[in-house]
Formats: structure tokens, sequence, C-alpha cells
């Protein structure tokens, strides 16, 4: 591929689909040797514009060029969050599936992803031990948490050495460490010259420096593209794509009773094994009523099977001493009792969230604790869910459905669902992962103001602690392996 040599060229582009469409005509040129991120808000377009290097929408007008080496095409590949489906097959899973070990004794393994065990070269090895795979090959992938389940979609896609690579907000649910590895990773593909990269970043904040141009995007409008320098001195640039935050709206009307108990969560030399893995041990904890805390640790570290026990979706929990909200777990009180009274958002949780209801829907299931079964809400609760969506400045979306949203939309929608009770425990497990910079700080704004009633207590889990709201005041931290 000559050195000035074009890769990419989108001339004028108008998709057939008048909801595929941008504001203008599309045109983008990428040539050999430059590293690109697109950055945008929630619902710019970035997906669309990795959709229309990959072919996937047919056009009305306007042409697609993917000049490649020797007079062939250029290799596209695209990784995105949603691709974690095809990793887990959660379309045909229900949400509990990874908590109950009988029911995945025939999942897949890491080392099926990857052609199988015999088939592991040096190479493979080499990129499994660049993010600490190598011991990972027997581990079944329902047990993955959703940071290793984005590592693995990595690995897997630089084994086919594109030439266009495209990540979508790809250090989102990875930890610090995994952040750097993957940055000096990508460093060393484009090193080499085997592949050039394509970020789709919904932050600028994870713009890595070995990206060369930036082409910002908003509302379905291309901005003019700039060098990476100069974006990140524009002020005014990122504050057009990014404006601050506007002011908090009022959450809807209570009708439940401040919590009255004392001891929200205490775990007492608590265990989780599942075969001759042990992923807790001898775990202690406890949450006071009212108490604000974060729960951090490296990807693989257990914080989801912990956070699973919370939420009553664990059946080990029954074979461990486990109170929430004063009540030892298995004295009498139901699942849908403990569930009543917590608010969760999770990875793993918008992951089983497959269904194409409309998002209005989406929110109103949160009253019945339900994933994936839908229960007509009552014309109140309908109008609390319509309420909080109006919250998270979502309401425009009511209507619309579920998977048309972008990933950062359909999070917001989850957030919606999680407060929608208002409950007295609210377990946020990566709650900002995908939304922009603007609606990061409106959504820390919402969870300050809601945990500011008396006795509402939170567990914020984040691998960004600049992230944490400022309420947070007390801190686990869990080690792997420990």
């Amino acid at each position: 591929m000559d050195e000035q040599g074009l890769i990419v060229n989108l001339s004028e582009i108008v998709p057939r689909l008048p909801e595929l469409s941008f504001k203008h005509p599309v045109s983008w040129m990428i040539r050999s040797g430059e590293q690109w991120a697109v950055v945008g808000p929630n619902g710019a377009g970035k997906t669309l514009m990795a959709d229309f290097l990959q072919r996937k929408h047919a056009l009305k007008s306007g042409h697609i060029e993917l000049p490649g080496k020797n007079g062939g095409e250029t290799s596209v590949k695209c990784i995105a969050f949603k691709d974690i489906y095809s990793l887990t097959d959660t379309r045909n899973a229900f949400y509990q599936q990874r908590w109950h070990s009988s029911e995945a004794e025939e999942s897949a393994i890491v080392a099926d992803l990857i052609g199988g065990k015999d088939a592991i070269s040096n190479d493979i090895r080499r990129l499994l031990a660049y993010f600490g795979f190598e011991e990972q090959l027997e581990k079944r992938l329902i047990y993955l948490s959703s940071g290793e389940l984005r590592k693995l979609l990595v690995i897997r896609a630089l084994l086919t050495l594109p030439d266009l690579l495209i990540l979508d907000n790809p250090y989102i649910g990875l930890d610090v460490s995994s952040r750097s590895l993957l940055t000096e990773l990508l460093k060393d593909v484009v090193a080499l010259r085997q592949t050039q990269v394509i970020l789709l970043l919904s932050d600028p904040k994870d713009l890595p420096d070995f990206i060369t141009h930036v082409l910002p995007l908003k509302d379905r409008n291309c901005f003019p593209s700039v060098g990476r320098e100069d974006f990140l001195t524009n002020g005014e640039l990122r504050e057009r794509l990014f404006p601050n935050g506007e002011g908090l709206r009022s959450f809807p009307a209570c009708i439940n009773e401040t919590a009255d108990h004392e001891v929200t969560l205490r775990m007492e030399n608590v265990s989780i094994r599942y075969g001759s893995r042990t992923i807790l041990s001898e775990l202690n904890w406890e949450i006071g009523n009212g108490e604000k805390w974060s729960l951090s640790g490296v990807n693989g570290a257990g914080k989801s099977t912990l956070l699973s026990l919370v939420c009553a979706d664990n059946p080990q929990s029954y074979a461990n001493t486990f109170y929430l909200f004063d009540k030892k777990r298995g004295s009498g009180e139901s699942i849908w009792d403990i569930k009543r009274r917590i608010g969760y958002v999770s990875p793993e949780m918008h992951l089983y969230y497959n269904e194409n209801v409309p998002a209005l829907q989406v929110v109103g299931s949160g009253f019945f604790d339900s994933v994936g079964l839908f229960r007509k809400c009552t014309n109140e609760q309908s109008a609390v869910a319509l309420q909080w969506m109006e919250v998270f400045r979502i309401a425009h979306l009511s209507d619309c459905l579920f998977l048309s949203l972008s990933s950062g939309e359909q999070r917001l929608v989850l957030l919606a669902r999680a407060f929608v009770k208002n409950p007295d425990l609210l377990v946020l497990d990566e709650p900002l992962h995908g939304l922009d910079a603007s609606r990061k700080q409106q959504v820390v704004s919402i969870i300050e103001q809601y945990c500011a009633q008396p006795g509402k207590t939170l567990i914020f889990v984040t691998h960004y602690p600049e992230e944490l709201p400022a309420c947070v005041d007390k801190h686990f931290i869990l080690k792997k392996n420990q």
C-alpha cells in the first residue's frame, strides 16, 4: 500500500433509508498511515459511520471505495460492545444463568473462541499473555466478566490482521492496567504497519496519543476533521460537542416510606466457588443504612459475582451468612421481596436486555424486576416511568424500539429503569459505561441528588475513580483470587 495511498473514500454518500441519513451527504477520506478517532456524543452517528465503512447499508447516492493492497479491497473489522452477544449466546440465555453452574456445564470455553487448544500458535499465546489470558483457556465464557469479554473480542479481532480495525469505545469496562495495555498494543500494531485504527469515542479524555486525526460528529452532522492536538486545544469545538449539563429536574413524587433498617448489607466470611475455582474467599463487608460506597477491583476480581449476591441472583448466597435490610438471607423472604428494594444496572444486564420493545416498556419493567419478560404497567406506573425518562432527558425516546438506540442511549434507559421503584439500595455497576462526557456529568448529578435523600444507600462500581459521585466516602477493594 503506497505511503500516501487512499484506503477509504466515502464520497457524498446518502443511505437509501431516510432514518439512516446524516444532515448532509457524508464524505470522508483516509490515507495510509493515518489513525483516526470519530468523537461525538451519544446518538451522534458514530456507529453509522462504522456501518458505512463495512457497507452495511444500501446507498441512495454517492459511492464507497476501499482500495486495498495489490489491487484488492481494504479489509475492515469492527468491534462493538454488542458483539459480546456472539460470544456468550445471550439470545438463548436467561439473566441468572451464569450464577447457576449446573446450567452452564455445556457452555463454550475461552479456547473454543480461538480455534481450540490444539490450534493455539506461539503468536496467539503471546497475545493471550499480553492481556493475562494465558491461564484462562479452560474458563467458561459464561463466567467471564464484561471487561474480560471485551478483551477477548479485541484478541480475536487482532488475530485476523485486518487492514482497518474499528473499535467502538474500546476502553469502557477495562481496568486501568488493561486500558494501558490496549493502548500499547494498538501502538505496536500501528508501528508495524499491519493495521490502521479507527476509534469511536464518546469522551475526549479517552483519546490516545497514537491517534493522528479526529472526525467530530454531533446530531448526525460531520464537522471538519482536525489533527489530534488541534482537537484537544480547541475548547470551543469540544464545548459544542459536549456542552455542560443543564440543571436537574424534579424527581417523581415518592410514595415509599423512608427505609428504617440499620444494616443494608452484611456478609460474614462469604465464599463462592464453582468446581475447583474460588471466586470469593472469606469475604466480610458491612454497609449501614444510608452509606455511600465504591466497589473496585481489576477485571475478573469477582465484582460481578459479589453483586449477584446482593441482588439475589446467586443461589450460593443461601449457603453463606448474608444479611440484607436487617434480615438474614433464607429467613423466609422471597427473591422479589429483596429485589423490590434494590435498583440495579450493570454491563451484564445490558447484555441480556435484547428485546426490541419500546424504551418506555423497558423502563417500566423495573417495577417487576423482570429481564426479557414484560408485564403491562398501570397508568400510574407508566406515568412514573416517563417522569424518570424526563429526569434522564430521554423522554423523546419513549416510543423508540430499544435495539434501535445507540448503546449510550440504551444505558440511559436502563438507568431510568433502576430508579423507577425509588429503591432503598442503588447498585450501579459501571453506570456511566458508554455515556458521553455531558451525559456522565448529568447522571452523576442525578445520583448525588437522589442519594442526598434519607435512607438511600449506594454501591457504585467504576474503573475510573474520577467518575465517583462526591457523596461516595467509603471504598471496598476486591483483589483477584483473594
